[in-house]
């Protein structure tokens, strides 16, 4: 039988979670009952809380950390180098040649398909990205963010309806 996951021996996986042919996991951590779409990829030193789902074609680079019970669409891209660069002095750059910029997703997040976040952010509990958004800048906890650049349009009330700012 072939094996259609790419799982180095270095990641820590929780108990119960659900894996989906054609991952790349190495050096990461993910939390129980986590589902895990396929084509996902998940680098070194990140992390994944538990009750989490991450949905087909999203990548997770290392630097960003992911706590429990969030949702990550399709095709979402974290990014952690706000300045990327290919080579320095005419020679490819190496690990040793830049610092790992990091990102925060905290606990109750819905990210909608097709987002990117930039570097450096944290984005608050329970806060909702809108698909097809570039996150720029920190997004305040229960806040509906949307666009490019994502622009908070109202916040969450406790029923879970949106409420304008």
């Amino acid at each position: 039988m072939t094996n259609y996951h790419c799982i180095a021996p270095d990641v820590k996986l929780g108990q119960g979670d659900t894996l989906a042919k054609f991952i790349n996991l190495y050096g990461c951590e993910v939390g129980d009952n986590t589902k895990i779409g396929a084509f996902v990829e998940i680098q070194k030193n990140a992390r994944v809380g538990k009750n989490c789902k991450i949905s087909s074609h999203t990548f997770i680079c290392e630097g960003v950390t992911v706590e429990d019970d969030v949702f990550i669409g399709h095709g979402v891209m974290f990014i952690n180098d706000s300045y990327p660069r290919a080579t320095i002095n005419g020679q490819l750059q190496t690990e040793q040649d830049w610092k790992v910029e990091t990102t925060l997703v905290k606990r109750g997040v819905s990210i909608g398909s097709a987002a990117t976040i930039l570097a450096n952010v944290t984005i608050g509990e329970n806060a909702l990205i809108g698909a097809g958004s570039v996150v720029t800048r920190d997004v305040p906890a229960n806040a509906i963010v949307a666009g490019n650049p994502a622009r908070q349009l109202r916040y969450l009330i406790p029923n879970g309806a949106g409420a304008t700012p």
